[in-house]
């Protein structure tokens, strides 16, 4: 967690603002945390989700409101000062409303839409539904975080331009570990998500070789993603 580590762990419930900057500070109140750096810096990774930012990763700012809290009536965010909208989507493994759940979905993409912001997508056994309200929409980019699905699932969002990424617990799933494989580099993205014992470092040896390349070439792939997704 670099220099954050001293200052504690903190979690949040349905707003996250996460900027790629050096110098910490925090304000908390509710479920609302911000968090800002100041002075940039190069950065070793990049990690496109993280609860934890760390002044060696490079990450977005992102603004939304969860899925798991879609029946708490939370309002939305200022999503004009975040990099990227959400997260945001749909989960079908929680005994949440799913209309609601798409009500408040849609809500988060014509606000991606209309302020051309690309959209950070949680799906959790919903991916058709997913797949079909997304495609209402005119996106400037969309990432499908915490990709855990099958060569066909995959292929459909490579299709349609979408970013997918990858966190340790995809590679637990052997079929997703062939997605790894066989993804086109200018389509990944790796993360750290919510998982405080992940070393992110770890992950990209671990891609690196499922990918037969060297940690350093995907390094500098992702990156340059980043800077093509985050305008």
């Amino acid at each position: 967690m670099g220099t954050l580590g001293t200052l504690g762990t903190m979690r949040y419930t349905h707003y996250t603002h996460f900027t790629h900057y050096t110098h910490y500070s925090h304000l908390s109140l509710c479920s609302f945390i911000f968090f800002s750096y100041l002075c940039p810096m190069e950065h070793r990774f990049c990690d496109i989700h993280t609860h934890h930012p760390s002044v060696d990763r490079l990450s977005p700012t992102m603004a939304g409101v969860h899925p798991w809290d879609t029946e708490r009536g939370l309002p939305l965010p200022d999503f004009s000062t975040a990099d990227m909208v959400g997260e945001t989507g749909m989960d079908f493994a929680r005994n949440i409303d799913r209309k609601a759940q798409e009500e408040l979905f849609r809500k988060h993409l014509a606000a991606a839409e209309q302020l051309q912001k690309p959209v950070v997508v949680h799906s959790v056994k919903a991916f058709e539904e997913v797949m079909r309200i997304l495609a209402d929409y005119d996106l400037c980019g969309v990432l499908l975080h915490g990709f855990i699905g099958s060569k066909e699932q995959a292929e459909r969002a490579f299709k349609r331009g979408y970013f997918l990424s990858f966190g340790t617990r995809s590679l637990h799933s052997p079929r997703t570990v062939e997605v790894i494989r066989q993804a086109p580099i200018e389509q990944l993205f790796l993360e750290s998500d919510d998982d405080t014992e992940c070393d992110i470092e770890a992950l990209y040896r671990a891609v690196a070789e499922v990918r037969q390349t060297t940690t350093d070439e995907l390094r500098k792939a992702l990156i340059t993603n980043y800077k093509r997704l985050i305008r």
